[in-house]
């Protein structure tokens, strides 16, 4: 990532954000959202139980992105990459894995400029990640009985600023 991206040294602060989501669409259309917003080097941990909508929302991001190839939960091949949209889209999915598996992938390959160009990184069941990047975009998705509920932290100047975008592109209650 070079540094008109990030700062050099990501802030230790964060920007949070809560929404509520009623259904699978609206999950589906946060995902679009933050597709269209989202700017290479975006990287997406994503946590929550099973049925959550982690999926859900990298469908959306692949469909902001302009990716027409079906989406699915990559649980038995870890990693599906997708090159058609405006970005790379980067699917990991660490459930089946231990964190010690998880070092053995290097996944910050994904992450920092170098070995795959710059894309958006969506990791599910982020929280295996014995080292996650200290830039990044936090998301926790929780089921409740009317919809689920969207958790944002953002961490790093590059992460804080495109949470504050989305943020904006929602209508205030």
């Amino acid at each position: 990532m070079t540094d008109a991206h990030r700062a050099p040294h990501p802030s230790m602060t964060t920007h949070q954000w809560t929404i509520s989501l009623p259904d699978q669409p609206a999950t589906h259309q946060l995902g679009v959202q933050l597709g269209q917003l989202l700017l290479a080097g975006s990287t997406l941990l994503l946590n929550g139980n099973l049925g959550s909508g982690k999926t859900t929302l990298v469908q959306g991001i692949g469909a902001g992105l302009g990716i027409t190839e079906p989406i699915v939960s990559p649980t038995f091949t870890l990693i599906s990459e997708y090159f058609e949209g405006r970005l790379p889209l980067y699917h990991l999915d660490l459930y089946r894995l231990q964190p010690p598996e998880v070092n053995e992938l290097h996944l910050e390959v994904y992450w920092e400029a170098g070995e795959y160009p710059l894309g958006i990184v969506a990791i599910e069941w982020a929280e295996r990640l014995p080292e996650p990047p200290p830039d990044c975009l936090q998301i926790r998705l929780t089921s409740l009985p009317n919809g689920r509920q969207a958790d944002f932290s953002a961490s790093g100047a590059f992460h804080q600023q495109a949470l504050q975008q989305l943020q904006a592109s929602f209508p205030q209650p």
